[in-house]
């Protein structure tokens, strides 16, 4: 069933988005993450996904999280808050993308562990919000990704990105074939939002989805 969208649900969002973000810092290991006070939320996706257009977008800073067309980019747990003197409960934690070609196999396994180690080991993270290119629907290494949030009892949401891309009628199939995919994972939440971050389209949304988080 999906979720009704209130008017003071919209608002909630927008206000929380309306506020200056920051990034605070970017970490390689669990032992420099700040400290487990306050709700968080992450975005996961294989590299290329659009997850820093995302985060821009959401927060109406261009340039807050690092946007780049070489895979691997993001190779750190990258870290964004409300500015100083916010008094607002909510981090928003930029995954490394996984799925890249490019990168030593070194990294990719060390990164890997990073994603692991952090998704295991975060009391306060709210919801894994995983990126799916709608033009490429879910890849196996997706899988690997929601199979690993369902042992470790991570609670998660499919959120497709570039929805502008493709033809609404496409879309549309792509939304139903996500959701019979996630009936078969018990910790994906059932509900997929569709979004562009060029576009704005369910932006209002997710931001709504991302205040009820720590309503």
């Amino acid at each position: 069933m999906e979720p009704e969208f209130s008017k003071e649900m919209l608002a909630a969002g927008e206000r929380l988005f309306e506020l200056p973000w920051g990034f605070v810092k970017g970490v390689v290991g669990l032992e420099h993450l700040p400290p487990a006070d306050i709700p968080e939320i992450a975005f996961a996706g294989r590299s290329n996904v659009g997850k820093s257009s995302l985060i821009n977008a959401l927060v109406r800073q261009k340039g807050l999280a690092r946007t780049s067309n070489t895979p691997g980019r993001t190779q750190e747990l990258n870290i964004f808050a409300p500015d100083a003197g916010e008094r607002v409960p909510l981090c928003i934690v930029d995954m490394p993308g996984y799925g890249f070609a490019k990168a030593p196999k070194e990294k990719v396994e060390a990164w890997t562990d990073l994603i692991k180690d952090y998704l295991r080991g975060r009391p306060t993270l709210k919801r894994v919000f995983v990126l799916i290119d709608s033009r490429h629907g879910i890849k196996a290494i997706d899988k690997e990704l929601m199979r690993m949030l369902d042992t470790s009892a991570v609670s998660y949401q499919v959120v497709l990105t570039k929805a502008d891309k493709i033809n609404p009628f496409k879309l549309e199939a792509l939304t139903e074939t996500t959701l019979g995919e996630l009936r078969t994972h018990p910790a994906a939440f059932p509900y997929v939002l569709a979004t562009s971050a060029e576009k704005g389209q369910g932006m209002a949304e997710l931001k709504a989805t991302i205040a009820g988080l720590i309503a």
